[in-house]
C-alpha cells in the first residue's frame, strides 16, 4: 500500500509543482485586485459544485459500490455499473450546467453580494463564471473514471490528471495577450483542462479493460444502494462546502483584495493537503474497502494506523512553517510583478490562521475511512454538518474584528471538530484502533516538530539579515534556505528519534 500511497503522492507532488508555477504566474500577472478577485471566485464556483457532485461525495459512495460489484458478480458486471453511473452523472451535470449559464448574474448575487457594489467586477465575475462552469460537467466525469482506476490499483492516471490542468491554464496564461485580459486567458485554461484530463482518465481506462460499459439491463440492486450511499455523502460533502461558500459570501464583503489574499494562502495551505491527505485518503479508501469486503478488519484498522502517521510525519513540518515563518513564504513564493509587499502580508496572516487546522484536516479523509469503507456514509455526513454548523456561527463571529483571517481560523476549529468527533465515533464503534506504533510515531513527530519551531524562531532574523544584500532574490533566498535547513533539522531528529523509539515506517505487509 505504501508503493501505491508513495505513486500518488508522488504525482500529486508533481501537480502541485506545476500548481506552484500557476499560482506564481497568476500572482504576477493579476496582482491581488479587482481582475484577481473575479477570477478566483469564477473559477472557486465550479469547483465547489465539483467538490459536492464529484471527488468528496462521489467517491465515497461509488468506490466500495463498485468494488462490492467487481468482488461478487466479476469486471463485466462492474463495468456495466459504471457505464449506467456515467450516463447518470452526465445527464445531472448537462442540467447543472444549463442552470448555471442561464441564472449566472443570480448565481453571483447569492455566492458574492459584495460584488454588486462594484458593477465592473460584478459584470467580469459573470463573464468569467460562464467560462469555467463547464469543467464543472468534465471533471465529474473524470472523477467517475479515476474511482473504476483506482479500485482496480490503478493510480498514476487518476494523479496526473490534475497536472494537465495546471498546465494547461499556465499554457494559456502565457497566451494571454491573445485576450481580452488575463483572467479570461486563464478561465479557458480551466475549461480545456476538463477535456485534456477526461481524454487521460477514458485512455487509461480502455488500457486498463475497465472503461465502462453502456447498455445493458438496469442493475437496479446496485444502483438503488450507490444512491442511498450517495444522499447523505452529497450532504456531509456539502455541508464541508457551505464553510467555502461561506468564505466566498463573506468574503466579498471584504475590501478589494479580501477574496485575493484567502486565495493565494490557501494555494499554499493546498499543498500538504494535496501531496499527502488527499493522497492517503485516495489510497486508504479503496484498500480498507477491499480488506472489510474480505472479513478482514483488523488487516484494514492495520493499514490505517501506518497511514495516519505517514501522514503525521509528513505534514508536522508544513504546520510548523505555516505559523512561524508565513511571511517569508508569501514574500519568497509571490512578491512580484503586481504581487505586492501589503499583499504578502495580508496573505500571511491568511496562512498563520489556515495553518492552526492543517493535521486536523490532512487526517480527515483517513478518518472519513473508517465509516465509507464500510458503505456508511451517514455518520461522517451528521458529524461534518455538525461541524460545519460551528464553524460558519464562527466565520459570522470573527469576520468583522478579524477580516480574512478570521474565516481561515473558524475553517481551522471546524476542521479540528469533524476530526475529533470522527475519531470519537469510530473508535466507540470499532471502526478505527489507535495502536501503540501511532502513538510512539505521533510522540517522535511532536518533538522533531517542537525542535523545527524553536530553529525557525531563532534562525529567522539571521538569515534575512545574510540576504539582506541580494537584492530582489533576498526574499526567495531567505525562503529556500530555512526551508532546506528546517527541513534538514526535522528529518535529522525526526529519524534518531523513530530509532531510538524503535518505530519503523516499513512498507505494510498488508
Amino acid at each position: 500500500m505504501y508503493k501505491s500511497l508513495i505513486s500518488v503522492g508522488g504525482f500529486t507532488l508533481l501537480s502541485r509543482g506545476a500548481g506552484f508555477v500557476r499560482d506564481v504566474l497568476l500572482g504576477a500577472v493579476l496582482g491581488a485586485g479587482l481582475l484577481a478577485d473575479a477570477f478566483f471566485v469564477a473559477q472557486r464556483l465550479p469547483n465547489h459544485f465539483r467538490t459536492i457532485f464529484g471527488e468528496g461525495a462521489f467517491n465515497s459512495a461509488y468506490v466500495p459500490s463498485y468494488a462490492r460489484v467487481l468482488q461478487s458478480e466479476g469486471l463485466a458486471r462492474a463495468r456495466l455499473f459504471s457505464g449506467q453511473i456515467f450516463l447518470g452523472l452526465l445527464a445531472s451535470q448537462i442540467v447543472v450546467l444549463a442552470l448555471a449559464f442561464a441564472f449566472t448574474p443570480y448565481l453571483i448575487d447569492v455566492l458574492a453580494p459584495g460584488f454588486r457594489a462594484d458593477p465592473q467586477k460584478f459584470a467580469l465575475t459573470v463573464t468569467l463564471t460562464r467560462i469555467t462552469f463547464p469543467y464543472l460537467l468534465l471533471v465529474t466525469l473524470v472523477t467517475l473514471q479515476s474511482g473504476t482506476l483506482n479500485a482496480h490499483g490503478h493510480f498514476a492516471a487518476a494523479a496526473f490528471a490534475p497536472v494537465l490542468m495546471n498546465l494547461s491554464m499556465i499554457g494559456f496564461l502565457g497566451m494571454a495577450f491573445l485576450f481580452t485580459n488575463a483572467g479570461m486567458a486563464a478561465s479557458w485554461g480551466l475549461t480545456v483542462s476538463g477535456v485534456l484530463q477526461l481524454v487521460l482518465t477514458s485512455a487509461a481506462a480502455h488500457r486498463a479493460g475497465i472503461f465502462e460499459r453502456f447498455g445493458g439491463p438496469p442493475m437496479k440492486k446496485h444502483i438503488k444502494r450507490f444512491l442511498v450511499t450517495l444522499v447523505p455523502a452529497v450532504i456531509g460533502s456539502a455541508g464541508t462546502q457551505i464553510a467555502l461558500f461561506a468564505d466566498t459570501i463573506i468574503g466579498s464583503m471584504l475590501p478589494t483584495g479580501g477574496v485575493s489574499s484567502i486565495y493565494y494562502a490557501d494555494r499554499i495551505y493546498q499543498l500538504p493537503l494535496g501531496v499527502i491527505g488527499i493522497a492517503a485518503g485516495t489510497v486508504l479508501l479503496p484498500e480498507m474497502s477491499r480488506l472489510f469486503a474480505a472479513g478482514n478488519p483488523g488487516a484494514a484498522l492495520h493499514a490505517q494506523n501506518r497511514t495516519m502517521a505517514l501522514s503525521l510525519a509528513l505534514t508536522s513540518p508544513f504546520f510548523i512553517a505555516f505559523i512561524m515563518i508565513p511571511d517569508d513564504i508569501m514574500r519568497g513564493v509571490f512578491l512580484r510583478g503586481a504581487f505586492t509587499p501589503q499583499a504578502a502580508r495580508a496573505s500571511a496572516a491568511v496562512l498563520t490562521a489556515y495553518g492552526f487546522g492543517l493535521v486536523a484536516i490532512t487526517l480527515l479523509r483517513s478518518a472519513v475511512a473508517s465509516f465509507q469503507a464500510q458503505g456508511d456514509t451517514r455518520t461522517p455526513m451528521l458529524i461534518a454538518l455538525a461541524a460545519v454548523a460551528i464553524n460558519v456561527g464562527l466565520k459570522i463571529v470573527l469576520f468583522k474584528p478579524f477580516g480574512a483571517p478570521g474565516l481561515a481560523a473558524a475553517t481551522a476549529a471546524g476542521a479540528w471538530i469533524n476530526l475529533l468527533l470522527l475519531c470519537f465515533f469510530a473508535i466507540r464503534r470499532g471502526a478505527m484502533k489507535v495502536d501503540f506504533f501511532l502513538w510512539k510515531t505521533a510522540t517522535t513527530i511532536t518533538t522533531a516538530s517542537f525542535i523545527l519551531a524553536v530553529f525557525a524562531l531563532f534562525a529567522a532574523a539571521p538569515v534575512q539579515r545574510m540576504a539582506a544584500g541580494l537584492g530582489r532574490f533576498a526574499d526567495v533566498f531567505e525562503l529556500l534556505f530555512l526551508g532546506l535547513a528546517g527541513a534538514l533539522v526535522y528529518a535529522l531528529v525526526l529519524i534518531a528519534g523513530l530509532r531510538i523509539a524503535n518505530v519503523k515506517l516499513e512498507r505494510s505487509r498488508i
